[in-house]
């Protein structure tokens, strides 16, 4: 029986079971190597993620080659630590859902790679997950409601505001027309002398800061625009930087932080609001790194309450990449019956829009 016939077999015979869904998620599209267990698409058996930050202190980012060989070392480990948290084994797994783009293409492939080869071995259902989709389905790990809602996406490569109207389905509703959010705390973060990541400093920072020390801009493009520009208020902050440093004045750092934190945050939340009145949609789910930020959450949850809105964040440790939220984003392809065929490859620029459209056994 070949690869397809095996697969469909076992979809047919696992549909036919009474036992919840289990499903097998792997991670690798950037500096974390991740692998969890996740039943009936919300309950966390296991989520295991082996980071990479401190190796890439030193260099400031991520070193894409450095990134992938690490993740060649530690995917066989982390896979197999996380069945075991989870009290399964491969025989349990209902399908394999993997990270196929958006990513660093030599990461990408090595997830890939591992999950192709289990789901041969085994004949275990393949599918490929977007990467923001995978963000986007946190939430349903932590309690978000269903669709349709409304996401808004905010990490270091990535601001977007998104509209789902059902499972598996999204549009575009705003963009960054430049530097994603968390792109812009990075190189804000390099500029004031912090350490990568710099995102969750300057949010700590900001904390005790005077968020009116500096007036930096906020780009509102016009009236009606859901589209994002964060290389204006970026640049202001690297002259305010060093202007102050050509004077010899030394800078409050935490109002630096605090006054950068605000012109982003009140964007961000703006542009939510007006996602809302324009569709009508009072659900809002947050996804990506950047949902971790205590600024945003806050400024974000009282705005819901003041404009009528419900607004949900994924628990903290589903902010950043992990592989729960990639299963979780499987789950309803898995019951929709849309499996890859071991052609599979690692898109560096997959389109959310297009991901449930790609070709399917």
């Amino acid at each position: 029986m070949g690869y397809r016939q095996r697969v469909l077999a076992k979809y047919e015979r696992d549909r036919q079971g009474t036992r919840p869904v289990t499903i097998l998620g792997i991670e690798t599209s950037c500096d974390e190597t991740s692998a969890a267990v996740i039943r009936g698409g919300k309950e966390i058996l296991s989520n295991v993620i082996s980071s990479q930050i401190e190796i890439h202190k030193r260099f400031g980012g991520v070193v894409p080659e450095v990134a992938s060989r690490r993740h060649v070392e530690n995917v066989n480990g982390v896979v197999d630590e996380a069945l075991k948290q989870a009290g399964v084994t491969l025989d349990d797994i209902d399908a394999i859902g993997v990270t196929y783009g958006p990513g660093l293409v030599g990461a990408l492939l090595v997830g890939v790679a591992w999950a192709k080869a289990l789901s041969y071995a085994k004949g275990i259902p393949l599918i490929g997950v977007q990467h923001i989709a995978g963000h986007i389905y946190a939430n349903f790990l932590s309690g978000g409601g269903e669709p349709p809602l409304i996401a808004l996406v905010v990490s270091g490569g990535h601001t977007e505001i998104v509209y789902m109207p059902a499972h598996g389905v999204f549009e575009f509703l705003g963009r960054t027309r430049d530097d994603a959010a968390g792109e812009a705390y990075d190189k804000v973060a390099r500029a004031m002398g912090l350490d990568y990541p710099g995102g969750p400093q300057i949010d700590r920072m900001a904390q005790s800061g005077n968020p009116e020390a500096f007036q930096f801009p906020r780009a509102w493009i016009d009236d009606e625009s859901m589209d994002f520009s964060f290389s204006g208020l970026k640049s202001a902050v690297l002259n305010a930087l060093h202007n102050a440093e050509q004077r010899g004045e030394e800078v409050n750092k935490e109002d630096v932080a605090a006054s950068f934190q605000a012109a982003v945050v009140d964007v961000l939340v703006e542009k939510t609001v007006r996602a809302v009145k324009q569709t009508g949609v009072q659900n809002v789910v947050v996804a990506g790194g950047v949902a971790a930020n205590k600024g945003l959450r806050a400024r974000l949850t009282e705005r819901a309450a003041k404009e009528g809105f419900g607004v949900h964040f994924p628990t903290l440790d589903l902010c950043t990449d992990n592989a729960a939220m990639i299963a979780a984003a499987a789950f309803p392809m898995y019951e929709y019956g849309r499996f890859h065929d071991l052609d599979l490859n690692a898109i560096a620029s997959l389109s959310l829009t297009k991901w449930k459209d790609t070709p399917t056994i």
